[in-house]
Order: C-alpha cells, then sequence, then structure tokens
C-alpha cells in the first residue's frame, strides 16, 4: 500500500522545525501542543524516520529531520501553486511595524515569514506607531505591529515592554548641565512619554539628537552623544540603563499588539507564526541594567 503524506502535517513540522518549539508551532496553527506532537509522531512513523529530537529546553531536528526539510518546503510550495493557480506568485502582506517595536526581531520575524511562503511577497513598512496604525485603518496594510495607543482597543498582546534611559558605559553629564536626549523625532510617542515624564519632575533637558529612525538614535547613544529613551528589549549590548544611577523619573511600560484583517490561510498562517515568534523573543530578552 503506498503512504500519503498528509499536508497538514507537514506543514505542522515545517512550523516546529522554524519556531523550534512545539508550544509555538501551535500557536501558529491556532492548535493545541498535543495536536502538534501527534502529527509529528504520525509523520514519523509514515517516513520511518525521527525528525526531531525534544528535550525540555529545545527541540531540534535531526539528520533525517533536515534532510527532509527541504523536500517538505519543495512539496508546501508545490500545494500552495496547485491550489491557489498562478496567482499564488502574486500574492502580498504588507505589514506596519513601529521603529520602536521591532527591534532585533526584526530578522527573525523576516525569516519566518519567508519559511512560511517563499512565494509570499512582503511589503514591511518602518515608521511611528501612529502612522502605522492611520495607514491600517486607511486600508493600506494588512496588518500592523505597533505600541498601543491611548485607549484604543483590539488586537493580540506581543508583549510588554519596559522603558529605560539608555547611554553608552563611558557616558558622563557633567553636574548642573540640562539631560541631553536622542531621539526620533515627533509625533513620536515614545518621545512623548519621555518629555512628559521630565517635565514632570522638573528635570531639565535639551534635545541633542533628532533621529529619522530608531537605528540613529542608538547610534547617537552608543557614540556618547546622549542619553536615549528606548525599550529595554531593543537596548542593543553596549547600552545600559542609567535612569536610576542620575534619579530619572521612571518611564513605565506599552504593550506591542498586533491588528490584522487578514483572512487569507496563508498569510494567516505567516502572520500567527509571526506573533509567537515576536513573543517568544521578547519573553527571552534579559533586561539591560545600569552597573
Amino acid at each position: 500500500m503506498n503512504a500519503t503524506l498528509d499536508i497538514a502535517t507537514v506543514r505542522a513540522f515545517l512550523l516546529v522545525a522554524n519556531l523550534q518549539s512545539f508550544t509555538r508551532a501551535a500557536e501558529a496553527l491556532g492548535t493545541t501542543q498535543a495536536a502538534v506532537s501527534l502529527k509529528l509522531q504520525r509523520l514519523e512513523t509514515l517516513l520511518g524516520k525521527r525528525l526531531v529530537e525534544r528535550s525540555p529546553r529545545a527541540v531540534r531536528l535531526t539528520a533525517d529531520g533536515a534532510d527532509f526539510l527541504d523536500r517538505a518546503r519543495a512539496l508546501m510550495e508545490a500545494h500552495d501553486r496547485a491550489f491557489s493557480g498562478e496567482a499564488s506568485a502574486a500574492q502580498s502582506l504588507s505589514l506596519g511595524i513601529s521603529d520602536h517595536a521591532a527591534g532585533p526581531e526584526l530578522v527573525p520575524l523576516l525569516e519566518r515569514l519567508h519559511a512560511m511562503s517563499a512565494n509570499l511577497t512582503l511589503a514591511v513598512t518602518i515608521g511611528f506607531s501612529r502612522e502605522m496604525q492611520d495607514a491600517y485603518d486607511a486600508g493600506e496594510l494588512d496588518a500592523v505591529i505597533v505600541r498601543q495607543e491611548g485607549s484604543r482597543r483590539g488586537g493580540e498582546k506581543l508583549a510588554d515592554d519596559e522603558f529605560g534611559w539608555f547611554a553608552s558605559r563611558r557616558f558622563t553629564l557633567p553636574k548642573g548641565e540640562a539631560l541631553p536626549l536622542a531621539t526620533l523625532t515627533p509625533p513620536c510617542g515614545v518621545r512623548a512619554i519621555a518629555v512628559r515624564a521630565l517635565d514632570k519632575a522638573r528635570t531639565p533637558w535639551r534635545e541633542r539628537f533628532v533621529g529619522g529612525g530608531v537605528t540613529a538614535v542608538v547610534a547617537a547613544a552608543l557614540a556618547g552623544l546622549a542619553i536615549a529613551p528606548l525599550a529595554r528589549r531593543i537596548a542593543p549590548p553596549g547600552l545600559v540603563d542609567i535612569g536610576p544611577a542620575h534619579k530619572l523619573p521612571r518611564l513605565g511600560s506599552s504593550k506591542v499588539m498586533l491588528h490584522s484583517k487578514v483572512s487569507d490561510p496563508a498569510k494567516l498562517a505567516a502572520l500567527r507564526a509571526v506573533a509567537a515568534t515576536f513573543r517568544s523573543l521578547a519573553t527571552s530578552k534579559r533586561p539591560v541594567r545600569g552597573a
């Protein structure tokens, strides 16, 4: 009797391989960890090979699993083309991401999106949360990852970000001088939070550096020009939170939210993988504090 590969089972294997977790694969598929584990067991029984090594800390592909990975991807791509016809090549996903939310997660997010569907054209825009939200509301974006704005409801929470005052380890503030800040231009919500906190605490400050993106702001802080208000999750090595040492006001935290109006199964699966990846990386990021 000839055996037949089940598409849903192969998709589950690909998610486990890409996300290196049964739990995150289950989140991406909208099912349970037990269901994903059962699919993998059936696939291994069908192939007569062990595809993954499970341990309390990690899930890794075996040599047979790594060998099957490329064939599994090719099968899924062929299936998607056959199911959707030539239109699959023209599929696109437009995603807006807040600059202050992107951080180090952007590279693995794009890797996961590519792994989910090599035929999916990605249009990623980085900008202010408010601008991304406005573009989403206007129907210009399929989904956005943004900081929660005001009293807006809905969306899926990906992370709780705590903010700090970050500067180079070499940074020194001469006594009596106003606090030099490195921020994004208005209407950056993080800038507004920082300025409001300083004004409320009656802490003198001056704008030392204004950047067009978080990368530029981080560079200014690393160069020792100024102090940057940043989420701990996105603060790179080399920057420390000097807030406690300089008795600066607390900046609090904010939620990172995913808003989506996607209904296409392939796009929806990709976004679920993005959400699971972002959530996992955000929770594993250790806070960077001052010495």
